[in-house]
């Protein structure tokens, strides 16, 4: 199957919103961080592209047509080298609000109080899965705030010249008859004038909100897309 969409869009920027919206307009599946999480089984495909610039995309894609958020985002140009077709979804939101999100959402994903960290021990000591989910969630904070952030994100000001750089990168990067620069808030109108598609009469499902992030975590750790 060949990926039609590819998200070039930082987490926390209405990525899971993006997700079911374009399945809700008839793509079959949209690879998202939530994947992962649920099958942490295909890290090593990720592992590899990031090692190699390539992996075995027709394996790590079976029954997808999209992807966004991470972990296919840092990727995007070697997804539109090997999806040539493909259209390009730059997810924006405002900075600040964008800054407090991640703050409050994955940069404190895990336990943070000794109680949380006893009882993550003991999870871990008892279940092979949740093993290896946490290892997805390392590699993760690795990659984006470790390697793509230079382990500063809480310098807001690297963190804005980071975000500003990303959205100048993409945007010179991509043709513009295969960018959309999309912010959730707009709706449907310009997703589905980009797709080619009529809107649907139903608003547009805006999900993920730093308020329910913590009780999505430990249902996605257990197997459970939510």
């Amino acid at each position: 199957m060949s990926i039609k969409i590819i998200g070039a869009g930082l987490p926390r920027t209405g990525t899971n919103t993006l997700k079911q919206s374009l399945e809700q307009l008839g793509y079959n599946h949209v690879y998202h961080m939530k994947e992962l999480l649920v099958n942490p089984e295909k890290l090593h495909y990720w592992k590899t592209l990031d090692d190699t610039g390539n992996t075995d995309w027709d394996a790590l894609y079976k029954g997808y047509d999209g992807t966004v958020d991470f972990p296919g985002y840092p990727w995007y140009k070697e997804h539109m080298k090997r999806y040539p077709e493909a259209k390009v979804i730059l997810t924006v939101r405002d900075f600040d609000a964008w800054y407090k999100s991640v703050d409050s959402t994955v940069f404190r994903a895990g336990p943070q109080t000794p109680a949380e960290k006893i009882k993550m021990i003991g999870k871990l000591l008892g279940s092979a899965r949740a093993r290896k989910v946490v290892k997805c969630i390392k590699w993760f904070k690795k990659v984006f705030f470790a390697e793509r952030l230079q382990g500063n994100f809480g310098d807001k000001a690297h963190a804005k010249k980071f975000w500003e750089e990303h959205l100048a990168d993409v945007k010179a990067s991509v043709p513009e008859d295969k960018l959309l620069v999309y912010d959730v808030r707009d709706g449907w109108a310009p997703l589905c004038k980009f797709l080619g598609l009529e809107e649907p009469a139903e608003p547009l499902p805006h999900l993920n909100k730093k308020e329910n992030f913590k009780a999505m975590l430990p249902k996605l750790m257990k197997g459970e897309m939510v």
